[in-house]
């Protein structure tokens, strides 16, 4: 199998994720998975995909991620894992789509308007 790739997207983050296959390795930025996210309930959100279509040790992932906050960064490369999976095995779309791995999450920060304190709140009332 040759290097397949595919992109998650989530806020600002971006991660391009690179799919070989191998044992089950995942490195983010040149790091170990369990060291770039330490927090285990983001672990376990990001090798979602993999849990669902019950294949964790048949590939290895090498994953570029950047912009945005840890959060925004790990549902990016669920995201991406998820469609590059896809890419490899059109059989785990029923169950990758059900669990709703595939739809990108396109909610994203709104601008601060002028004359505005953010993007909604008013300077407050003063009657006096």
């Amino acid at each position: 199998m040759k290097k397949n790739s595919s992109v998650g997207r989530r806020k600002t983050a971006i991660a391009r994720v690179f799919i070989t296959k191998g044992s089950g390795k995942i490195t983010i930025n040149g790091k170990d998975y369990k060291n770039y996210f330490p927090i285990p309930f983001m672990q376990d959100s990001m090798l979602s995909p993999l849990k669902t279509v019950e294949n964790e040790t048949s590939y290895d992932f090498k994953v570029n991620v950047g912009g945005g906050g840890i959060k925004g960064q790990v549902e990016a490369v669920r995201l991406g894992i998820a469609r590059a999976l896809l890419i490899d095995n059109e059989e785990y779309r029923p169950a990758l789509k059900k669990a709703r791995l595939l739809t990108r999450d396109a909610r994203i920060v709104e601008r601060k308007k002028t004359g505005l304190r953010g993007a909604r709140r008013r300077e407050q009332y003063s009657k006096r």
